[in-house]
């Protein structure tokens, strides 16, 4: 395929002359950074902090205007700020529409586009918001007291389907009101937290009536339940999906609580009967994950992702279709033997987009929906990662890949692909970065493995033992190494600080098949840390550039896991690690995380399950079983809020390192979760990974650590 870069990095700066603006204070403004390198100047932290980072592509109802968010981060003011753009589907008419304090999310075209939804905080709390498609006459149209996270309308007009909290939990004041100041948390059952939250509230689905200036008769559909609509903790507006007519709303919900919930995948999609208030479960008996509806453009059938087992979160997301007339349920990929993430109705309403990573990459597909033919309609070295279809038989997508972030791309009818934004050209061609070659790793069992090499910039071949290497350890765990920019796990960065990234698609990841993909599962310490070890082995035999005495191994969450299992199983391949989140003790993890189906099926059962092999098999494989072969240093990250993967995981082998008498370093972030997000503390995350891999790693005369 052809791929064309439009220039037009000017007329971003130029775009902002007209922009409406809700917010005048300039000093809590967020724009552009001024950020110019330094000829000859190779990728750092600072040029990453200063990449905009594009997101939420819309396309309008007459395809003449692309609408785009663009966010940037203030080191200052420790956040970052989204605003919103549109352009020509050729990438010219830049307009920037919005420069305020608090970013603008969700934004879609409404009335046949001429006007741009949008939420936007009112006294801190987030609401729906309206405004001309140049920017002018903006206007919050609710007045929500828990807020609005998210909304979509009618194809109409005439409604809107609004995410908004509701209490489900009492607090310990309300149940004694004269302990005013108890703050108590009472618990009777399983998911009392999720992710990086106690669970006080759940989302649920509101529809109102829309006149174009204000929301009226807000109702909540499902009153009086006490289940999540989206499912937390990630879900959003594409749990939802309005009939063509406006006259029924789909939406996905997993309606159970407690104990049921925590160990259930089940979601189901229910139809929701404006007219007569009805609501029909449309998946009954489907007992996986069943999410992202879409209607066909007619109306006539339903499309949407399903799991088949219950429990099994990484489960092939297969496409299926329902035909509203008879009822009839097509699994439209049962031939297809990989896992589809998004989906969006081609408007000829004969084929269905989406994207699934395969191979080491995430290319755009089509599946034509009688046939069920599968056809890759764009596909390179990158991941895509937005469908906007256009009623012309294009399409609006992002793409980013190793080396850059998101763009806007456009891909053509005749499959020509064309750089339709530009927001980080210029900072990006103005350093050097490293180069990223697939490099195919015989296994242990005899297959191949692909595995993404980071090249440091202006690598040289020819030297022996030169360059310091990482093995980057994927997280999930049943998460592809394909393509990605990751602000947090950036290869680019590692590579431009002059070590050879050794990234595998070991066992366990998507893109190489159903057989492949589930084999982790009950195995955590089997076949795919030999796959770690294959893919260090080989690249080290065919790169005699790499100093096999100075590798490093680094990950987070499974990555974590992994980093501590190798560091008692590695037989000296590591000269100093890095674990960010990881799982240390896998009976602890089992009864610390909150999502229970995660642990049942990946680990097997329940540590006390003696006759359970598999479960067994786990746990005798604890990272922690090893730690008297540990002999090489280790830092140790985690982030407080994670209620996925306790920080006490992290504290437990740091402390078991300081015992043993092994060089240890801890970092704690009190106010991160999972992720580290905050921009000074991903900056300082930033800083101290290089500084202790720089310190094991490289030799003194060349250590100029990143602080």
């Amino acid at each position: 395929m052809k791929s064309t870069t439009i220039m037009a990095a000017a007329l971003l700066a130029a775009a902002t002359a007209g922009c409406a603006s809700a917010d005048k204070s300039e000093g809590n403004l967020i724009d552009k950074p001024e950020y110019a390198a330094k000829p000859g100047e190779i990728f750092s932290i600072d040029a990453l902090e200063a990449l905009g980072r594009v997101s939420a592509v819309e396309v309008s109802p007459d395809g003449k205007k692309v609408l785009f968010g663009i966010s940037y981060e203030s080191v200052e003011q420790n956040k970052s700020n989204n605003d919103l753009y549109t352009m020509a589907p050729d990438g010219s008419e830049l307009v920037r529409l919005t420069r305020t304090e608090s970013s603008e999310g969700g934004a879609v075209f409404i009335d046949g586009g001429d006007k741009i939804a949008f939420t936007y905080p009112v006294d801190g709390v987030s609401q729906l918001w309206v405004m001309n498609a140049d920017g002018s006459g903006r206007k919050a149209v609710s007045n929500v007291e828990k807020g609005v996270d998210g909304f979509k309308f009618s194809p109409d007009g005439k409604k809107v389907v609004i995410i908004s909290n509701v209490k489900y939990t009492s607090s310990a004041s309300e149940l004694y009101p004269d302990l005013p100041k108890a703050t108590g948390r009472i618990i009777d059952d399983l998911m009392y937290k999720h992710w990086d939250e106690w669970v006080t509230e759940v989302p649920h689905p509101f529809i109102a009536d829309f006149d174009g200036s204000s929301l009226s008769n807000v109702t909540d559909i499902m009153e009086g339940e006490p289940y999540e609509a989206p499912m937390k903790p990630f879900g959003g507006v594409e749990s939802f999906a309005w009939s063509p007519d406006s006259k029924c709303l789909v939406y996905v919900s997993r309606k159970k609580t407690g104990l049921e919930y925590a160990i259930s995948t089940n979601s189901d999609l229910y139809l929701y009967n404006l007219e007569d208030k009805t609501t029909v479960n449309l998946t009954e008996g489907m007992m996986g994950y069943d999410t992202c509806p879409a209607f066909s453009p007619d109306g006539s059938a339903l499309a949407w992702l399903s799991m088949e087992h219950d429990g099994y979160e990484s489960d092939k997301n297969r496409i299926f279709m329902l035909d509203i007339a008879s009822g009839t349920k097509t699994d439209l990929t049962a031939d297809w033997d990989y896992t589809a993430d998004a989906i969006a109705w081609n408007h000829d309403g004969k084929s269905i987009y989406f994207l699934a990573a395969k191979g080491g990459v995430t290319p755009i597909f089509s599946i034509d929906v009688v046939t069920k033919e599968v056809k890759t309609v764009a596909e390179d070295q990158c991941d895509y990662a937005a469908l906007a279809p256009v009623s012309d038989g294009s399409l609006i997508t992002l793409r980013h890949s190793m080396l850059y972030p998101n763009e806007v791309y456009r891909v053509a009818a005749d499959g020509d692909v064309k750089q339709i934004s530009n927001v980080n050209t210029e900072l990006l061609a103005s350093v050097k970065m490293p180069e990223v070659k697939k490099v195919m790793v015989p296994t242990t069992d005899g297959k191949q493995m692909t595995t993404w090499v980071v090249y440091p910039v202006d690598f040289d071949s020819t030297k022996v033992a030169e360059y310091p290497a990482i093995l980057y350890c994927q997280g999930g765990p049943q998460q592809a190494v394909s393509q990605f920019w990751s602000y947090r796990w950036n290869l680019a960065l590692m590579g431009a600080n002059g070590y050879v990234v050794i990234a595998p698609n070991r066992r366990g990841l998507p893109g190489f098949g159903t057989e492949w993909n589930a084999q982790i599962s009950g195995d955590y310490g089997g076949q795919n840390m030999k796959d770690y070890l294959s893919a260090v082995d080989y690249v080290k035999a065919v790169t005699p550039a790499i100093d096999a005495k100075r590798v490093g191994a680094t990950g987070a969450s499974y990555g974590g896991f992994s980093v501590y299992w190798l560091a008692g199983n590695h037989d000296k391949r590591f000269a100093a690690l890095l674990a960010h989140a990881g799982i240390f003790n896998t009976e602890a993890q089992y009864l610390e995380t909150e999502e229970m189906w995660f642990a049942n099926w990946d680990m097997g059962g329940a540590f006390w399950e003696k006759d359970n092999a598999t479960a067994q098999r786990t746990f005798a494989t604890s990272p922690h079983r090893y730690v008297d072969k540990w002999d090489t240093p280790i830092m140790i990250s985690h982030g407080e809020l994670d209620y996925r993967i306790l920080s006490s995981q992290g504290e437990m082998a740091f402390n078991a390192a300081k015992l043993r008498g092994i060089p240890a370093e801890m970092v704690i972030f009190p106010d991160e979760n999972h992720w580290i997000l905050k921009p000074q503390n991903a900056i300082l995350w930033q800083r101290l990974f290089f500084r202790w891999f720089d310190k094991w790693l490289k030799p003194a005369a060349d250590n100029e650590s990143a602080d």
